[in-house]
């Protein structure tokens, strides 16, 4: 399949900033089953492209002089291959023990490891980590506005409401209580006749199978493998490393924040 995407993110302040600095994480990445046909980003300021440690092509967006607006478009085109039950041909550079450390989001509380041990084992299969996403969405229900990105899993258990964000790091947490690799990704999804946003995040776990060995991509939201609706932006440990803009600034007074998504098929 072939995605048409166009992501807009507008932040704008009561009082003009003097300086900006972002972390963009807005180039798709490049994979076995993924490539970009055709990809732009403009930005005010200056930008500098770098991988990061996780293999991510990212920008540092740096702009100086008094502003009041910063506006970031990243569109193209995306090329997206089916893949079989989520299974990634690439297992990367990293060890996959690099996605067992927690992380702040992403940490088990007592509770939080009690609704791991009842959904999930040590050596779970795919079908058994399908059924750990049921249980998550089945839990935790999908509601907009409901958590805020430093929303931590366990607080998103507690409360029983959340986005996909939320749905990802409890997945990854419960991973965790298992030894059992997890990785958190950002990026876009189709989203067909359905609601659903389609700036998304889901997961990637480790499986060791009779027939594969490697990662395993699951859409926690909606319990199901991902598949050639999804764009893969960024992988990391948990938001905070995968996000897709993130920085700093110095000045501006109040901030207000715009993003407008757009996700189809091409053509």
């Amino acid at each position: 399949m072939q995605l048409t995407i166009r992501h807009e993110t507008v932040y704008r302040y009561t009082a003009p900033l003097s300086y900006t600095i972002q972390q963009l994480r807005l180039s798709p990445r490049l994979e076995a089953h993924q490539r970009p046909l055709s990809w732009h980003i403009a930005t005010p300021g200056r930008r500098h492209e770098f991988v990061d440690a996780f293999g991510n092509i990212s920008h540092m967006l740096t702009i100086t002089g008094m502003h009041d607006e910063v506006r970031i478009v990243a569109a193209g085109t995306v090329s997206v291959m089916p893949l079989d039950r989520g299974r990634l041909a690439d297992a990367g550079a990293l060890s996959p023990l690099v996605f067992t450390v927690p992380t702040r989001l992403a940490q088990a509380d007592d509770a939080l490891a009690e609704f791991a041990n009842r959904h999930l084992h040590p050596g779970a299969r795919s079908t058994d980590l399908l059924g750990l996403a049921e249980a998550i969405r089945g839990t935790v229900a999908y509601r907009s506005g409901a958590t805020v990105v430093t929303t931590a899993a366990a607080d998103a258990l507690r409360l029983g409401q959340g986005v996909c964000q939320d749905h990802a790091h409890l997945f990854i947490a419960c991973c965790h209580v298992h030894g059992i690799p997890a990785r958190y990704v950002s990026g876009y999804i189709d989203p067909g006749d359905t609601a659903h946003a389609e700036s998304h995040a889901w997961v990637d776990v480790w499986v060791e199978e009779a027939d594969f060995r490697g990662w395993v991509s699951i859409d926690v939201t909606h319990a199901r493998f991902a598949d050639d609706s999804h764009c893969r932006l960024a992988i990391g440990r948990d938001y905070e490393s995968a996000a897709p803009v993130r920085g700093v600034r110095h000045g501006g007074g109040a901030e207000s924040l715009a993003v407008e998504v757009d996700v189809a098929p091409a053509g």
